[in-house]
């Protein structure tokens, strides 16, 4: 799994310019589901996500979570994040998990953050043609890539 957590102050997602999705003070996090991903990944990445400390405490100092904050968490689903542009210029996705196993891992991992005590959790439609629409806090981004962790003791 790939995903782009930005800290907003607020986020929405739009389908037909009508808002199927939105969150204040937050997280918008837009994920990839690669071929090969799984549950174990969903809630690994989950778990990173509730825990990541990229929101200010009372010192100004990136120490609190989202769940500390009580932030809710945007989550947008993002094949391109699966492109492979190492040949030439046109990307492949080839990379990315099937749709229907790419959006069945896409809601468990909704699942997941909901049971790491993210409230507030909206979404996009998955597979539609959307507009997303930010306000980054910061800005504060982060990268997560799955294969960085696949080998690790967090398995």
């Amino acid at each position: 799994m790939r995903a782009v957590i930005q800290r907003v102050k607020r986020a929405k997602v739009e389908v037909d310019g009508v808002t199927v999705g939105s969150v204040e003070k937050g997280f918008l996090v837009l994920l990839g589901v690669m071929d090969g991903d799984t549950e174990k990944e969903a809630e690994i990445l989950a778990g990173k996500t509730a825990k990541l400390r990229i929101f200010e405490d009372e010192n100004g100092k990136m120490n609190l979570s989202l769940t500390d904050a009580g932030g809710g968490a945007l989550v947008v689903s993002q094949f391109t994040l699966c492109a492979d542009v190492k040949k030439g210029n046109r990307p492949s996705f080839t990379p990315s998990a099937a749709p229907a196993e790419a959006e069945r891992l896409y809601e468990y991992y909704m699942e997941c953050l909901k049971n790491e005590g993210v409230s507030g959790i909206a979404h996009g439609k998955f597979g539609a043609d959307m507009q997303v629409t930010l306000t980054n806090d910061g800005p504060v981004t982060i990268l997560f890539d799955s294969e960085t962790w696949k080998n690790s003791k967090l398995n």
